[in-house]
């Protein structure tokens, strides 16, 4: 679905009711502005931390706790 959006005095945008209400937008959210090209991909500082938080798991290839990384800190130290 497409909507228009207008740039207002100040450089803000007016994001269309029905689509704040879809995406569940509420004042003081988070958005984050990305470039593509010559394009602009706005979303939502939760959607960009889930990405984060996803990419990491792919990333990890043994499940590691906090003890494991203290332990691994530890070592690391006893070591220099």
């Amino acid at each position: 679905m497409s909507y228009h959006a207008k740039l207002v005095k100040g450089g803000k945008i007016v994001i269309p009711a029905e689509l704040r209400r879809e995406l569940n937008l509420t004042d003081g959210d988070t958005l984050v502005v990305e470039r593509d090209g010559d394009s602009i991909v706005i979303k939502p500082g939760r959607q960009v931390l889930r990405e984060i938080q996803a990419e990491m798991k792919r990333l990890i290839k043994k499940p590691f706790t906090v003890d494991d990384f203290i332990a691994e800190r530890r070592g690391e130290a006893e070591r220099e």
